[in-house]
Formats: structure tokens, C-alpha cells, sequence
């Protein structure tokens, strides 16, 4: 009889050298759920088309915030480079250590790999071919270490010792010979590289070696990508090897750092830090990078996919309090993407103006049906007359359509240019009412009316009070970002805030007798808000305003006073008109997506709550039929690690091995269709023994049990609660 033991024998399957190319992206995500939908290859196209969009335009991003960093890292590279060929004392000096480069970029780790690989590509086309990346991990030894530099640099396998090159033979006839771990490999091979180069055809261009008409030596650049993860103790014996290759080799160091310069004098001693010459380079903070991002991607109108206020805000806090990656900022921007049009029928009106129309007029009854039932257009309904003709003539509910959508594009093209002008007036003020950040800002306005709220009261109060100075500096600051709007609107805004500009220039004449005591004011409301930028108590903040409206009330308003509350009502009709939240417009659930828990739950993944999950309900996973089962119980057919799971979430604190084995043994025996009746039922045989124990050690290794010293023959329950 076959039996399901996993000790019959043990089988190697050796991985094909040719693996296929797992599908990232849209393609991946819609070959399932999207059958049988009459709009799915339109929103497939989309979704395609802006997906390309956010992956082409954060790379442009990325290279062109690194790119003040990544050239000075290439002119240190070459500078260390022509040091070497001069012959006066200090050079020689400088020679003798090892250049290193000690590149500070921030915890951020999983947004290293992105910069290191652009720095290598930029070394390798521009200064030397003879760049090595490497990783704490691979790197556990000296003897790895050494073996990883001289398999990147030369192009070689790379024997440590003599057992190794003798099984490397065996393994690979066509292998005649292998390179022997050592710097002194490293250096004969470098000079025989660069022979080859200088007694290449004279005609060629060498642009790697020849700089300013002399002949200079590649360097050998060797990266260390995350420098706190090695081992302080291998890192100093390499470092020791290589400063004595350095007068036959021209090596060059750069060290990754996640955390602070520090970092170097903690790992290596005096001794060894003499032997480098460092200099450090700092990169932009991730936080400026993840400003410059949503400025990109979300904070404009020409991206018409949009995020709702609690994703938005779950994507935020994961950056803020998790790993302060902005690449996985950008793949929860691209999930939620992926998720909005595979789960969104009407996502094939999320697209550009033009394309969004004529989608409106491809729609079938399902989807025109689907668009009755948005809560949106619900309240857009009861307040038309016309309501008996939207729900039951379908062309004119598409013409409605229509002026909807584009609705929404002119709210979107108005939102951001007077989103941005109120944050250059609110983050100057102090103790930032509405946020330091714009996105900050840009929360509150989707989640109410911001100028509801008692923060836009206080800016609006502070504005108020500003030096004429400031103000005139802050509405150029809005005319700048105004102007290049093409909008009717925006247009009419401008012109009104440049006529203020101009009233306000205007007041720049000297006044003199009775009309110089309406400045006095002015004057003492501006040591005011000085004292405002001082730090002060919130008590202290609202008793000076309260003192200001007191003195105003018994004073003549003077022009400047005019003009400058007349500048703020501006701003705030402006608000009041263009920032209201996006839930207040119909058809926004066809451009925004609103699902945050389905993104925390991606993003932010507990493996306890997944493995228990699997553990009680394998059926979701495997998707057997044997497996179904009711209230929460645990078919007898199930795999053993969940029949054991199951039996010992009935056991207390210490479970006696014993009983779960007995226990274990007479739910498999129903599952064998054993005889309820007979005496052989949950009898322990060597099967099922085996079975047992593979499934409490998988169960030990998951972290549900442990051993305990208090009873031999128990195990000690780690987990309570269920999933």
C-alpha cells in the first residue's frame, strides 16, 4: 500500500539555466477577474499606458535628484586618478592610501540598490570599466569577500582553494583552468588589461584612460553597498591586504552608509582607517525626495489616476514610521493603481479629457446601470429635476456624463495650482497651522472643507497680520505659480492678485504728516508676529491675537491695512471655491480610489495573521473541494501541520506530546476511511509517528511551540488568539 511518508527517499531537481521571466506589472494582474467585463481591454490599455507614465517619470526623477551627487562621486573618482601620476611629496603621499568615498544616504535602504546601480553604469562608461558591487551577505568571510571582487572585476570563476578548483573541473569539463583567490591574480590581470588598451590601433578614442593629453590607469573601484551589515573583522583584513597592493594597483573604495559617518570609526580601528583617504558625500534626505515625488505624480492634473485621503494617508505613514523607502512609496502608488482599474468598472473614464468622452459614449447598459448606483451621482441626482430622464433615456444620461467628466478635469486643473499658492502662504507662518509639508495640506483638503477648520482660522488671522514685505513676497510667489495655468479661472485669479500686487507697490511712497500715523499699526503688528516666530505656548498665541483684535477695533484701519485684508478675503474666496473635497464632486469615484484597508493590507502585511489564516482555512489556498468545511473546523482530509494546528489550539499552556499524537492519529485514521468501530482505530504506527513529527517541527519552526525544561515529554504553547 503507497503511503504519503516523507521519508521513502530524498530527490535534487536541479533549476533550468533558462528561466522564464515572471510578468510584473498590468499584464500580470488582469488575467484574472477582468473576463466577461464589456470595458476591460479599454481599462487594461489605461491602466498599461499610465503604468509606463509613472515608472518612466520616476526614473527621470531619480536620476535627476541623484545627479548632483553622482558627479561629484565621478570627479572625486577622477581626481584620485590623476593624483597618482603626479610626482610631488603630498601626492605621493596621498598615493600611498586608498582613495574611499563615504556616501551617506539615509535609512532608506531599499532605495540604495536604484543609486548604486546608476553610480556603477556612470563609472563604467565614464571612468573605468572595473567596478564591483558588493553585499554584506554574500561577503560572510574573508575568503568570500576576496572571491566576490575578483569574480566581478576579472569575469572569472574563482577557486578558494584546491578541493574547490578540483570539483569546479569535474562539474564543468569545458572549465580548463580557475583563477586562484588572491589580489596577486587581480594585479597580473590588470596589467595585462591595461597593455592590452595601450597597445590598441592609435587611432581609437580612449576616453576611460587618456584625460587632459596624459595616460592614466583605470581605477578599481570596489562598492560596498550597506558598510554597517559586514563584519567589522573581515572588512579590516581586506582593507589591510589591499593597502598593500596599492603602489601595483590603483584601488579605489566606496562605502554605502545607511546611518551616520560615525559608522567607519566604530568598525575600524586608528590602524586601519589610516591606511584610507576619505571624503564624505551626503545625499538628498528621502523625505525632500518623497516631496519631490508626490509633486510629480499626484499633486497635478495631468495624471488623472488620483488617491483618496486614507490611502494617501496609509501610504504616507508607511514611509514615515516603516522604511522611509520612496521606491516602495511608488509601488503602493502603482498597487493602488493596479487595484482601482482591475476592481472599477468605470476606470476606463480615468484617463484624459479627449478619451474620457469618447469612453462615455462606448459604455454599455451594465456600466450605465453601474453609474446610477455611485453614491455621487445619487446626490447629483436629487438635486436635478430632470431625474426621471437620467434614469431612464441612456443617451441623455451619456451627455450628462460627459459634462460631468470634464467637470471634474477643471476642478482637478483648479485644485492644485490654489493648493499650492495656499501652502506658500500657510508654511511661512509660524507654527505651521495647515502643515509644513503640501502634503500635508493637500490631506485636509480631501478629507473636508479646510476652511472650516479652527487651523484656517488662525492662518488666516496670521495672514492678516504680515509686514507689507512679506505679503508683497508671498503674492508674487502665487502670480509665479498662476501663471502658467491654462485655465479661464485661474487666468481671472491672476489678473486680480497682480492688480493687488500693483496697489500694494504703489503704497511704497513716502507719506508724511497726519498720514504716516496710519502706518504706526502696521509697525506694531509686525514686532507682533516676530514675537509670534519666537517659541510661544499656545496660551500666549491666542492672548496676543486677542490683544491685536482689541487694539485694531479701536484704531483707524490705515490703506496698507485695506489692502492687505483685502488680500486675504481674495485668498480665501479662492479657497472656498476650488478647494472643496473631491467627494463632492460627481464621478469621483471613477478617477480616485478609496480602498485603504486593501492597501495596508498588501503593503503592511502581518505574516502571523496570514499563516494562521492558512493554518485554520487551507482551503482558501489550496482550493480543494475535500477540504471544505463549516464553523470554522478543519477537515480530517487537510495537511498535517493543519490537523495538528488545529488540536493543539485545544490544548492549554503545556501540551503533552502524547495525547496530541494519539489525538493527531485518530483524525488521520477517519481520513483513511478506517472502521469508527474497530479496535485498530488510532493506532499509532511508524506513518503516522513520522507524519506527526514532521508536522510539530514545522509547527516549532513557525514559532506556535517550544521545548520546555519543566516536563521532557511537553511542549510549551508560544501563540493565543485566533487570526
Amino acid at each position: 500500500m503507497a503511503t504519503s511518508s516523507f521519508s521513502r527517499g530524498c530527490f535534487v531537481f536541479k533549476p533550468s539555466a533558462k528561466k522564464k521571466k515572471m510578468t510584473v506589472g498590468p499584464e500580470r494582474y488582469f488575467t484574472h477577474g477582468s473576463e466577461g467585463s464589456e470595458s476591460s481591454e479599454v481599462r487594461f490599455k489605461i491602466c498599461l499606458d499610465l503604468w509606463n507614465k509613472v515608472k518612466m517619470e520616476t526614473e527621470a526623477l531619480q536620476d535627476e535628484l541623484n545627479r548632483n551627487i553622482l558627479d561629484s562621486l565621478l570627479e572625486f573618482t577622477r581626481k584620485c586618478s590623476s593624483t597618482r601620476d603626479h610626482s610631488d611629496w603630498a601626492s605621493q603621499m596621498r598615493a600611498s592610501e586608498i582613495p574611499t568615498a563615504a556616501l551617506v544616504l539615509g535609512v532608506n535602504i531599499p532605495d540604495h540598490d536604484m543609486t548604486f546601480q546608476s553610480l556603477s553604469d556612470l563609472l563604467r562608461h565614464s571612468v573605468t570599466p572595473h567596478v564591483a558591487s558588493l553585499q554584506a551577505k554574500e561577503c560572510g568571510a574573508l575568503k568570500h569577500l576576496m572571491k566576490r571582487v575578483l569574480e566581478r572585476l576579472m569575469g572569472a570563476v574563482v577557486a578558494v582553494g584546491d578541493e574547490e578548483e578540483e570539483e569546479l573541473q569535474q562539474t564543468d569539463p569545458e572549465l580548463q583552468k580557475s583563477v586562484h583567490c588572491s589580489l596577486t591574480a587581480l594585479c597580473d590581470w590588470y596589467i595585462s588589461k591595461t597593455k592590452k588598451s595601450s597597445c590598441s590601433a592609435p587611432g581609437k578614442k580612449r576616453s576611460s584612460s587618456v584625460v587632459d593629453g596624459q595616460h592614466q590607469q583605470p581605477p578599481v573601484v570596489i562598492i560596498f553597498k550597506d558598510l554597517e551589515a559586514f563584519n567589522s573583522r573581515v572588512l579590516q583584513d581586506f582593507i589591510l591586504i589591499c593597502s598593500r597592493y596599492i603602489r601595483r594597483l590603483p584601488l579605489m573604495f566606496i562605502f554605502g552608509i545607511a546611518t551616520s559617518p560615525s559608522t567607519i570609526q566604530h568598525m575600524l580601528p586608528n590602524s586601519v582607517s589610516s591606511l584610507l583617504c576619505i571624503e564624505l558625500f551626503q545625499s538628498l534626505s528621502c523625505t525632500q525626495h518623497l516631496t519631490t515625488v508626490i509633486d510629480k505624480l499626484i499633486l497635478t492634473s495631468s495624471f488623472p489616476f488620483k488617491l483618496s485621503g486614507k490611502v494617501m494617508q496609509v501610504l504616507v505613514s508607511i514611509f514615515l514610521y516603516h522604511d522611509f523607502s520612496v521606491r516602495n512609496f511608488i509601488k503602493g502608488f502603482q498597487l493602488a493603481l493596479l487595484e482601482h482599474f482591475h476592481s472599477q468598472p468605470l476606470s476606463s473614464l480615468c484617463c484624459r479629457k479627449n478619451e474620457a468622452q469618447l469612453n462615455v459614449q462606448q459604455l454599455g447598459p451594465a456600466d450605465l446601470e453601474r453609474i446610477r448606483q455611485l453614491p455621487s451621482f445619487k446626490r447629483y441626482l436629487k438635486e436635478q429635476e430632470e431625474q426621471d430622464n437620467l434614469m431612464t433615456d441612456d443617451s441623455h444620461l451619456k451627455d450628462v456624463c460627459q459634462k460631468l467628466i470634464k467637470g471634474l478635469h477643471k476642478y482637478h486643473k483648479n485644485y492644485y495650482p490654489i493648493l499650492r499658492c495656499l501652502h506658500c502662504l500657510t508654511s511661512s507662518l509660524p507654527r505651521y497651522p495647515l502643515g509644513k509639508q503640501i502634503r500635508e495640506l493637500h490631506l485636509i483638503c480631501l478629507e473636508k472643507n479646510v476652511w472650516e477648520s479652527e487651523d484656517y482660522q488662525s492662518a488666516m488671522k496670521l495672514l492678516k497680520m504680515l509686514a507689507k514685505g512679506e505679503l508683497i513676497s508671498l503674492l508674487q510667489t502665487c502670480a509665479e505659480v498662476l501663471q502658467p495655468v491654462r485655465s479661464k479661472k485661474m487666468k481671472n485669479a491672476l489678473v486680480q492678485l497682480e492688480e493687488l500686487l500693483a496697489k500694494l507697490k504703489l503704497l511704497d511712497v513716502a507719506v508724511v504728516g497726519p498720514a504716516a500715523a496710519e502706518v504706526a499699526p502696521s509697525v506694531e503688528e509686525n514686532l507682533t508676529v516676530r514675537n509670534l516666530q519666537k517659541k510661544t505656548d499656545l496660551f500666549q498665541l491666542q492672548k496676543m491675537l486677542l490683544e491685536m483684535n482689541e487694539s485694531r477695533r479701536s484704531k483707524r484701519m490705515s490703506s496698507f491695512e485695506i489692502l492687505r485684508n483685502e488680500a486675504v478675503e481674495f485668498v480665501d474666496s479662492l479657497v472656498k471655491n476650488h478647494l472643496s473635497p473631491p467627494e463632492s464632486k460627481p464621478l469621483y469615484e471613477v478617477c480616485y480610489y478609496t480602498s485603504s484597508a486593501t492597501v495596508r493590507r498588501h503593503l503592511n502585511a502581518t505574516p502571523r495573521t496570514s499563516i494562521q489564516a492558512a493554518l485554520s482555512s487551507p482551503y482558501s489556498y489550496i482550493q480543494n473541494d475535500s477540504l471544505k468545511t463549516e464553523d470554522g473546523t478543519v477537515s480530517n482530509a487537510a495537511p498535517d501541520i493543519c490537523i495538528a494546528y488545529k488540536l493543539h489550539l485545544e490544548c492549554g499552556r503545556l501540551i503533552n506530546l502524547y495525547d496530541w499524537l494519539e489525538a493527531y492519529s485518530t483524525v488521520v485514521s477517519a481520513a483513511e476511511g478506517s472502521n469508527p468501530d474497530s479496535d485498530g482505530l488510532g493506532k499509532v504506527d511508524e506513518v503516522k509517528h513520522a507524519r506527526f513529527i514532521r508536522a510539530v517541527s514545522e509547527l516549532e519552526f513557525l514559532g506556535f511551540i517550544k521545548a520546555t525544561r519543566k516536563k521532557t515529554d511537553h511542549v510549551a504553547r508560544l501563540t493565543w488568539g485566533g487570526c
